[in-house]
């Protein structure tokens, strides 16, 4: 599953301007209208970070990084504040798998005041691919705290804890996920995962097969099914 976090500033003016209508155009799916609007707004105000971080956004969005990149460290010499710069920089870098640049840059968003659930979700997940687990642990905590609604983000926190070994707390987030996301298809095989590793292996078949029934080409939950009722 691929991560990519986009945010999008309006600027508090009673008058619509460029970078409000880069917004509303973003939202509905416009990017080539965006990316205008944008452009036009640095051309208006070239030294306001905003709308270099939209443009990038945009840049991002259309696959073209290295430039949206130089859009974001264009915005952080404007204002070396600029929090959310950092964050778009670390999620360009994390869809690249540059999981150690991507670190930084979160690291660097929090340090400029980014206490965002996005940014914690983030910073933790990367920490993860980059097998540092124990943590990754506390801020894939701090997300869930901030956006109790976020399936994704109670998934890989309840990943995170059943990889130390933490199968009964990581349960209950697997649970918590599927309340949140019915059909959480991998939910439902770890926690299939998690009875099978309690050597309650009717629950376990039970979740299998409700993670087969959500996505028939679940080849985990398939292989996983076969192997209990082999043995």
């Amino acid at each position: 599953m691929q991560f990519y976090g986009i945010l999008l500033f309006r600027m508090e003016l009673n008058e619509v301007d460029k970078n409000q209508l880069g917004v509303q155009y973003m939202q509905d799916g416009n990017l080539e209208a965006a990316a205008k609007a944008f452009n036009e707004a640095i051309n208006e105000n070239p030294q306001d970070p905003v709308a270099y971080i939209n443009f990038g956004n945009v840049l991002a969005a259309l696959g073209e990084d290295e430039k949206a990149l130089k859009f974001f460290q264009k915005a952080i010499e404007l204002d070396e504040n600029a929090a959310a710069a950092y964050y778009s920089a670390g999620s360009l870098c994390f869809n690249k798998e540059l999981y150690s640049d991507a670190k930084i840059m979160f690291e660097n968003a929090l340090k400029k005041g980014l206490d965002s659930s996005d940014n914690y979700f983030m910073l933790g997940l990367t920490l993860v691919r980059l097998e540092q687990g124990k943590l990754a642990l506390a801020y894939l905590q701090r997300a869930v705290e901030l956006d109790a609604a976020d399936a994704e983000a109670r998934f890989q926190y309840g990943l995170c804890l059943a990889q130390l070994e933490l199968i009964d707390e990581a349960m209950k987030q697997f649970e918590n996920c599927i309340k949140l996301d019915a059909n959480h298809s991998d939910a439902y095989y770890n926690l299939g995962v998690s009875y099978a590793f309690k050597e309650d292996y009717v629950k376990a078949m039970e979740y299998f097969d409700k993670a087969l029934a959500i996505q028939p080409d679940h080849l985990l939950a398939g292989h996983a099914k076969t192997i209990i009722e082999q043995s």
